[in-house]
Parts: structure tokens; C-alpha cells; sequence
């Protein structure tokens, strides 16, 4: 029995230290704010405002510069289409020019066989009369 005495006396002792009441400290009061650090403080926020506002002001700026961009590029592209369509309103001005002349181009290109022909004929027909000039001197001789 002298086990279960002492693990009494040990339970005692615990229940004894649970009841007594510690006593918590008050809590503490809030700390007294200085004025050099409400000063600092307003400074802090002051400057990390300051610092936003140029971080919002490039952003802005930023944002302005893409959209003049865009603006000029929209100009660039609507001053292309214009010259483009220009060029492509004399490009079918010169193929109805070049289709009206077609005929007369076909005929160039019918006497130009031709006088190739007729030159052809006439180198034969040199070669022909030189020969015979040589017989005909031969002859005469």
C-alpha cells in the first residue's frame, strides 16, 4: 500500500498548485507614441506615397506612349492601304492599256518573223548571186 499513498500524496500535491490562483499581470498599457516617431511615421508615409504615385505616373506614362504608337501605327497602315490602292487602280489602268494595244503588239511580233524569214531568204539568195557571179566571170574569162 505504501505505492498508492505516495501516488495520492503526488495527485494532492498537483490539485494543490491547480487551485491556487496565479496571478496574471495587468495587461500592460499601450506604448506612448513620441513625436519624432509621428514625425517619422508621416514621413514614411509620405514618401512611400510619393513613390507609388511615380510608379502609377510612369505606368500612365507608359500607357500613353503604347497608344500613340498605335495611333500612328492605324495612320501608317490607312496611308499604305491608299497608296496601295493607287498603285493597284493604275495597275489595272495599265493592263486595260496593254490588253487594248495587245493586237498591235501581236503584229509587231508577226513582222518581226517575218522580216526574220526575208532576212534568212535574202542571205540565201546573196550566197545564190554570188555564186553565180563567180561562174558567170569564169565564164567570161
Amino acid at each position: 500500500m505504501p505505492f498508492s499513498l505516495s501516488k495520492e500524496r503526488k495527485m494532492a500535491e498537483i490539485n494543490e498548485r491547480a487551485s491556487t490562483s496565479l496571478e496574471c499581470p495587468p495587461t500592460p498599457a499601450p506604448p506612448m507614441v513620441s513625436e519624432e516617431m509621428k514625425r517619422l511615421s508621416a514621413t514614411m508615409h509620405e514618401k512611400v506615397s510619393a513613390y507609388i504615385q511615380g510608379q502609377i505616373e510612369g505606368t500612365i506614362d507608359d500607357y500613353k506612349l503604347l497608344e500613340d504608337m498605335n495611333k500612328t501605327s492605324a495612320q501608317r497602315y490607312a496611308d499604305m492601304k491608299q497608296v496601295t490602292k493607287r498603285v493597284s487602280d493604275k495597275i489595272q489602268e495599265l493592263n486595260k492599256k496593254y490588253e487594248g494595244i495587245q493586237p498591235y503588239l501581236d503584229q509587231i511580233d508577226e513582222i518581226d518573223q517575218a522580216t526574220k524569214r526575208l532576212e534568212e531568204a535574202t542571205a540565201v539568195l546573196d550566197s545564190y548571186v554570188a555564186g553565180l557571179e563567180t561562174r558567170f566571170r569564169s565564164l567570161q574569162q
